[in-house]
């Protein structure tokens, strides 16, 4: 009995220390495990602040989440994948090629947002700079953006940086969906140029409503360059405030880019303004009449129509000091194909979308009109000439109240000549 008492107790106490000792390897166990998932969660759980994918990336998870495929510049839906930054649709446009002087081009930016952002502080709620993100949230964006981009290679002095990768710094995202006009009217002009916003402003493109048809205006600007970049860049921030008509994209402004204006507002028009029926592209010096306009385009083809001054068996200039020279290993045909002159043409909505398609295909030459008329012949549409030969002028026409109430467009001497022959052409009274 004292044995078995003994072996009893011995087995007692073995199994009280085997207790124990699971016990204590069960703690151990489950220390280890909430040990890992702290380590994991740790390492995993904030990759979202850490991780920001490229925007080429970024969209091509979305669209596969979605199920579908990426969506790239000129299809059916947008003109380019748009990832946005926040609620005011502040947005980083996502392209594929790098673009000329990237660095530069980017800190050009960061700057110019950070006075974007700090003037927003009363800008009214129809602004389109930035406010949702704090400065520091946009420049990582940007710089995830700018931390790997391609090797640069440069277009050479013939072509332009395009397709390529551009940000729009100031942007009306939702004007053009809200208020759904008839006719967008696009100015591009130098940032410097604030003049002939002004006598634009103050003249034709002050008609908001002309034979029942909406009419919306925009200008179009790039960045500024030169001495004095900052405190230009401040009054355009100013200046947008003050009218919300400013778009801006972060390209160089200048006279070799205007391929990249003209593409840029292509693309944005495809994205912002997919209700609207006609478009027109005039330059800041023209006189425009838009109640002829207006009439011309209420009797227009709705798909597939550009209109304006259309050259027909424009020679290539080959004389090297030509403005507008081209070499033959640039392009060796010796005419180009039916383009409107770039002064001021007129299109349905439904190109944009599809030049920017056709951009992909056709290598972007400095001539821009030019370069409009080669994504044309691409999609093998044709410009087609005006209803009446007089309609758009290249020369400056001498003002006549009856002569100007029959045309469209017309080159000025000034902006003296442009207000003036506004002014006059809407007194009352018959014009002829």
């Amino acid at each position: 009995m004292v044995e078995d008492g003994t072996k009893n107790g011995g087995r007692r106490k073995e199994m009280s220390e085997g207790r124990r000792y699971c016990g204590w390897s069960r703690f151990r166990c489950c220390f280890l495990i909430l040990l890992l998932t702290a380590m994991v969660f740790f390492y995993f759980g904030d990759r979202s602040v850490e991780w920001v994918p490229t925007l080429d990336r970024a969209s091509k998870w979305w669209a596969e989440f979605r199920g579908g495929s990426p969506s790239r510049s000129g299809s059916t839906n947008t003109s380019r994948e748009v990832v946005s930054l926040n609620s005011t649709d502040f947005t980083i446009d996502a392209h594929e090629t790098a673009s000329a002087n990237s660095t530069d081009r980017q800190t050009s930016l960061i700057h110019s947002t950070q006075q974007a952002i700090k003037l927003n502080t009363t800008h009214n709620e129809t602004s389109s700079v930035t406010s949702a993100m704090t400065i520091t949230d946009l420049i990582t964006e940007v710089k995830a953006v700018r931390s790997t981009p391609p090797p640069y290679v440069s277009p050479g002095p013939y072509h332009v940086e395009y397709p390529s990768e551009y940000i729009f710094i100031l942007d009306e995202p939702e004007k053009c969906r809200e208020q759904n006009p008839f006719l967008v009217l696009m100015v591009p002009v130098a940032p410097y140029n604030r003049d002939a916003r002004e006598a634009v402003r103050s003249t034709w493109g002050s008609e908001r409503q002309v034979l029942g048809k909406e009419v919306r205006l925009f200008f179009l600007l790039g960045l500024p360059s030169g001495e004095e970049t900052e405190q230009l860049q401040e009054k355009v921030l100013q200046e947008s405030k003050e009218h919300q008509d400013l778009l801006q994209s972060d390209f160089i402004d200048g006279y070799k880019n205007l391929t990249i204006k003209t593409m840029v507002m292509m693309e944005w028009l495809s994205s912002r303004c997919p209700n609207a029926s006609y478009a027109m592209k005039i330059d800041s010096d023209m006189f425009l009449n838009v109640n002829t306009l207006v009439n011309m385009l209420l009797h227009a083809p709705k798909q597939n129509y550009q209109t304006g001054l259309v050259a027909q068996w424009g020679a290539v200039l080959r004389d090297r000091n030509s403005k507008w020279y081209l070499p033959m290993e640039v392009f060796p045909e010796p005419v180009y194909p039916p383009y409107a002159l770039g002064l001021g043409y007129v299109f349905t909505l439904d190109l944009p979308r599809k030049l920017v398609e056709a951009s992909r295909h056709v290598k972007a030459v400095y001539i821009e009109d030019v370069y409009l008329g080669l994504c044309m012949r691409h999609l093998a549409i044709r410009p087609t000439d005006p209803p009446s030969g007089n309609l758009f002028q290249v020369f400056p026409v001498a003002y006549d109240r009856c002569t100007y109430s029959r045309l469209i467009a017309t080159t000025t001497n000034s902006i003296t000549d442009q207000v003036n022959a506004w002014k006059d052409l809407h007194k009352p009274g018959p014009p002829c």
